[in-house]
């Protein structure tokens, strides 16, 4: 096939257009590098089968050639990044999304919409199943990048309902592994480059919070194997082993041998307190659940990050 991967130079786009080129498939990526970074492509820039654009999906998408498959996965994803960028978090959502589905809709291909747990909100149901509909405030300042993903799965499945397009929708709850930012602002992220810089871990609230961890490389065997249904409706993609904030803060310590504290800070408005996901339809339609333990996971995402800040010292 040849794959159009949106946001592909990011930290799970660039692991996806990576695993793409892997099983044969010709790659397109996407990214206007607004939080994207070619770094992130360095290991196959020069593939035969790949090709980097530099573009903004909230304009017009133009792309010459037959095109089997669209996987949207352009926008901010952090709440760092699209608390900063909040208009065009909102962009991509909608503009971004409408293009991606035009084009799709254009070259018959089929279209893949990497939504996010988010939808869920702060919810009032654990674990979350794709039948929960959530608990969104659409005008607190997570708003902006909730709202654009439910947006988002709104308007594709219109495309799916009016044109017949074949669509997919991916609800895609905490990833983490190689290639996050050490500026990311995520608890992985954060909390191994704080551990590594021997600086105090910053926990928001009390830590009790609490959150499901999945490794990047079982999040992309899951998006595949998604690519490959005729399965409309959202389904979730993540690991339902839920664990506090404050236990993530003190696995990172242990795995670093740091000896930083832990600080707290207050929690930010509308943070969730709960996120599990119910992956029951996943294993059902995929055959797939989380196979990497966290530890393993961990310590490969710690590996890298200590190779990035020694090359940046």
């Amino acid at each position: 096939m040849r794959v159009l991967v949106t946001g592909g130079a990011g930290f799970l786009g660039s692991h996806l257009c990576e695993a793409l080129l892997a099983r044969g498939e010709t790659v397109v990526c996407m990214d206007n590098l607004l939080t994207g970074n070619e770094r992130n492509l360095s290991g196959f820039r020069d593939h035969a089968r790949f090709t980097f654009v530099r573009h903004d999906v909230t304009r017009p998408i133009d792309l010459p050639g037959p095109l089997e498959a669209v996987l949207h996965f352009a926008s901010p994803a952090s709440p760092a990044d699209y608390l900063e960028h909040k208009i065009h978090t909102l962009k991509v959502g909608a503009l971004g999304t409408h293009n991606a589905l035009g084009l799709a809709r254009a070259k018959g291909s089929a279209f893949l919409l990497a939504s996010t747990s988010e939808a869920y909100g702060d919810p009032q149901v654990t674990p979350q199943r794709e039948d929960y509909w959530g608990h969104v405030n659409p005008v607190g300042p997570r708003g902006v990048y909730d709202e654009a993903k439910r947006f988002a799965e709104a308007m594709t499945m219109a495309y799916h309902r009016t044109h017949g397009l074949r669509t997919r929708i991916a609800r895609i709850f905490n990833t983490y592994g190689p290639r996050m930012r050490p500026n990311d602002g995520r608890a992985v992220c954060t909390f191994i480059t704080q551990a590594l810089r021997g600086e105090p871990l910053t926990v928001f609230g009390n830590g009790s919070q609490t959150r499901s961890f999945c490794y990047v490389s079982d999040l992309v065997d899951g998006l595949l194997r998604l690519l490959g249904q005729d399965e409309p409706f959202p389904v979730n993609l993540g690991n339902p082993e839920e664990i506090t904030i404050l236990q993530l803060a003190r696995e990172v310590l242990e795995l670093t041998g740091s000896s930083s504290p832990t600080v707290h800070r207050p929690l930010p408005e509308d943070d969730p307190k709960q996120r599990r996901p119910d992956i029951g339809r996943a294993r059902k339609l995929l055959g797939w659940e989380p196979r990497v333990p966290r530890r393993e996971g961990l310590e490969a995402t710690v590996r890298f990050f200590r190779s990035v800040l020694q090359e940046n010292n």
